[in-house]
């Protein structure tokens, strides 16, 4: 059930009492464990109650593409209407995690939106707020309403230890812990429930416990189970992008090999499920993501042997399903396995490792010829430019486009074209010196036996970007891999590279070494060429390596120090009472040391990441001082900056002396100074939840 979030709900109640929608759009953002999912939910379920039609959406599993949103949608919401339908009765869409969707969000926001009847509400809710895009959109500013979701209030927190049954003894404990962040507030529940009585025993809220609240708990959440089982279980869910049953029995298995038959799964995979951090969806259950970060880096930092080895566990059951799988399910398992990579140093920097994009793939149309031969014209020059338009017109399947979600008539963004070459292919008739280049090294050096192929992924490109790292390049790469999966009796891949020192570190990581040989030049520029034989390292020992290089290089390189404090997101009323106890400890020596607004995004981003307390203290001086000084310069909280300035800026001696100097009487000089730390807090908070 949910606690607290009254203003929230009250809006919630006036949008379903109304008889006219008041705006067609809620944006509800705030950071990770804050509580948005939880509070969604709550608005389907009361929107459901008094019979209005309700569809929930999860972001994450969502394919990144207009179709793929509509048939979440319909199978969501088979009676979701649009303006060309009976829109007369209310349907409130929910489209949870939006953060995960910003490949979408031109696409909905100019094309689906706008096609739905009046009638209809849409929930975002995700980490972020919408994009400038919408907020600076004349027709959608009376359209739209957004909330910026922050912690707990602490009366909300002590409702919500008292649901779960905390001590009450605990509360204030537990709130100058979490300063009520849920997630943290759910998982000391857990905890409880898990140690008993010997948890209050423990002071668990100890001060020299690391800042780090959630760490904290899961640590204590995991040791207070003995089973090692139970422990492997949540390693696994931390490790991997989603857990089903059948990879959870892969994983437990001793050595981790062929199917398992661990008739502990099941059970096992529904105690996961019933965690409070623990989420689900279509693909399998995952943990919160501060959860998933506190629990892998845990487990690096303690156990790195047993890390390497669930990681290999882990490649090998999406290895052996890669084998059979076709279509979505390949494209999905593709993914998961790149997921097992997002550590590495050399793959972060240079690809954009997400499934959702701002693209996706398709066929190439007539209408797009000219496009691509612009595009490589403006890349390549004129020449290559000829070439590209000749492998379209001779081998049109061999090239995808790419196209913007929010405007899939327009131009393509980006393209590739991935050339097979079969073994009576004759170089000397090719205009392409490329693929001549290639087909003479294989005759020379690695001869195509009868029926194999090379396939060579000739040109590449984004429009905006061309062969540099980018969220369309990363697109590309990654369903270009997945053509070279779907290929039998492949022999040889090769790559072109305009500029083959950028991607040098890369096709080093991943063991493809640079063909001299087969280097080209068109238009007076070479072009590096880097290539692979699969009959001299097949594709399930290549993977193998691959996986061993990520374990070797990438294991530790996130692990945060341990005891480096956590930015805090304090709810509205711990802000305020925050910022009356930063101007009561503004000229105290030490005075503003442990005040949470030091560990704020308010100070952190101005501060910066790597400052120290002292650092962070001067810079909440500032900007109480700018927040001050602004108000100076308005006639009605003037009299506020007067007050403040003679109370703490240049502060007299007592209250009532400041009272005097300022020639008010003190009950009138009270009410000042509260309009002027009411006026500077109300400033700093809209900065705070990025509204400033």
């Amino acid at each position: 059930m949910l606690v607290g979030r009254a203003s929230e709900r009250a809006l919630f109640q006036t949008i379903i009492d109304s008889s006219d929608l008041p705006f067609c759009v809620v944006s509800i953002y705030g950071p990770g464990g804050v509580g948005k999912t939880t509070l969604v939910r709550e608005f389907a379920r009361m929107c459901e109650a008094t019979g209005i039609a309700t569809g929930y959406i999860d972001g994450r599993g969502v394919e990144p593409t207009p179709e793929g949103f509509e048939r979440a949608l319909s199978a969501a919401m088979p009676g979701f209407n649009d303006a060309d339908v009976d829109g007369a009765a209310r349907q409130v869409l929910v489209i949870d995690t939006y953060e995960t969707m910003e490949g979408l969000d031109g696409w909905l926001r100019d094309v689906f939106l706008p096609r739905l009847s009046a009638r209809s509400l849409v929930v975002l809710s995700g980490r972020n707020p919408l994009s400038s895009a919408w907020l600076s959109d004349p027709g959608w500013q009376p359209l739209l309403r957004t909330i910026a979701l922050r912690n707990l209030s602490p009366d909300d927190s002590r409702a919500y230890l008292a649901q779960r049954a905390v001590p009450e003894a605990l509360y204030q404990q537990a709130l100058d812990f979490t300063h009520g962040h849920p997630l943290a507030l759910s998982l000391i529940a857990d905890v409880l429930t898990r140690a008993g009585s010997s948890f209050a025993e423990g002071l668990p809220f100890s001060a020299d416990l690391t800042p780090d609240v959630v760490h904290s708990l899961l640590e204590r959440l995991i040791d207070a189970d003995p089973d090692e089982r139970h422990r492997a279980v949540l390693e696994t869910c931390a490790l991997v992008r989603s857990t089903d049953e059948s990879l959870l029995a892969h994983m437990l298995r001793d050595d981790g090999e062929g199917e398992s038959t661990d008739k502990d799964a099941h059970a096992l995979f529904e105690w996961l499920r019933g965690l409070s951090f623990v989420e689900s969806s279509a693909q399998g259950l995952f943990p919160h993501d501060v959860a998933r970060e506190a629990l892998l880096a845990d487990l690096r930092w303690r156990n790195r042997d047993r890390y390497v080895e669930l990681h290999r566990r882990a490649r090998t059951f999406y290895a052996q399903r890669l084998k059979s799988a076709t279509g979505q399910n390949q494209q999905r398992l593709l993914y998961d396995a790149i997921f097992l990579h997002r550590d590495s140093a050399v793959i972060r920097t240079a690809f954009t490792w997400q499934e959702s994009q701002s693209a996706y793939p398709d066929a190439p149309r007539p209408s797009d010829s000219a496009a691509i031969r612009s595009m490589v014209a403006a890349h390549e020059g004129e020449e290559s430019a000829t070439l590209a338009a000749h492998w379209l017109e001779r081998e049109p399947e061999a090239t995808v486009v790419f196209r913007d979600l929010a405007r899939p008539d327009a131009d393509p963004v980006g393209f590739f074209t991935l050339l097979t070459l079969p073994d009576d292919f004759n170089p000397d008739t090719e205009p392409d010196p490329a693929a001549a280049a290639v087909v003479r090294y294989l005759r020379r050096t690695a001869p195509l036996r009868p029926g194999e192929v090379a396939r060579y992924l000739r040109f590449w490109m984004a429009r905006e970007s061309y062969q540099n790292p980018s969220p369309v390049q990363s697109l590309i790469i990654v369903h270009a891999l997945r053509q070279f999966l779907l290929k039998s009796r492949l022999a040889f891949t090769f790559f072109a590279c305009a500029d083959p020192e950028i991607w040098a570190p890369v096709f080093n990581y991943v063991e493809i070494p640079p063909v001299p040989d087969a280097e080209f030049e068109t238009g007076g520029k070479t072009y590096g060429v880097y290539g692979q034989d699969w009959r001299a390292l097949p594709a399930a020992a290549w993977l193998a390596r691959l996986f061993d290089r990520e374990v070797a290089a990438g294991a530790m390189s996130d692990m945060p120090p341990r005891g480096e404090a956590p930015l805090i997101v304090l709810s509205e009323p711990e802000f305020a009472a925050s910022v009356r106890d930063a101007w009561r400890g503004f000229y105290r020596p030490d005075g503003l040391n442990g005040n949470p607004l030091l560990r704020s995004k308010l100070v952190v981003s101005r501060a910066g990441e790597t400052s120290d307390t002292t650092a962070r203290a001067e810079t909440l001086k500032h900007l109480l001082l700018e927040g001050a000084t602004a108000l100076k310069e308005s006639p009605r909280d003037a009299r506020g900056y007067r007050a403040l300035h003679r109370t703490y800026i240049q502060p007299a001696p007592t209250q009532e002396q400041a009272a005097d100097a300022l020639d008010l009487p003190f009950n009138t000089y009270r009410r000042h100074l509260g309009e002027g730390i009411d006026a500077v807090t109300r400033q700093l908070w809209l900065v705070e939840i990025g509204t400033g």
